[in-house]
């Protein structure tokens, strides 16, 4: 018989994590070559764009795991967008990437009333849709070989 508890707890999530990388470096010979090694460890990325001012007007933020890039976020202010900010914040990011942590991909996720035509113009590939993801959205996910 078993209980179950749906208590926030940091300590057990922790707890969880590792029997999980456990689990799965045992079942997969790629998952155990990453294991131990910085390539495991999330290494975050940041490019910002300030202006004159010191205002922020634009940033992504992500991490490298794995030799993937995962972007996380990516903003420009209504001002500057369309004049090609947030493409010289993507191809910093990838150029990071790349050369600091040895990158052949990027991954991110952007959803429908957002900016998939943009990603796509950036090179990046259509690789999953989850509709309704929240209720009356639909997320994409793209991919990206870095070369």
């Amino acid at each position: 018989m078993v209980r179950f508890d749906t208590e926030v707890d940091k300590e057990r999530e922790d707890w969880l994590g590792h029997r999980l990388d456990e689990t799965n470096t045992a079942a997969s010979p790629a998952m155990a070559r990453l294991r131990g090694t910085p390539a495991e460890d999330d290494i975050p990325v940041h490019v910002y764009a300030v202006d004159d001012d010191g205002a922020v007007v634009g940033g992504l933020t992500g991490k490298v795991w794995g030799r993937w890039l995962h972007v996380d976020l990516l903003w420009v202010r209504a001002d500057r967008r369309g004049k090609g900010l947030g493409a010289d914040l993507l191809a910093r990011a990838e150029e990071t990437a790349r050369t600091e942590h040895a990158c052949g991909h990027v991954r991110l996720e952007t959803w429908d009333f957002q900016a998939p035509e943009f990603y796509r113009r950036q090179g990046y590939t259509l690789v999953g849709e989850v509709p309704d993801y929240p209720p009356g959205v639909t997320e994409y996910i793209f991919a990206k070989a870095l070369r």
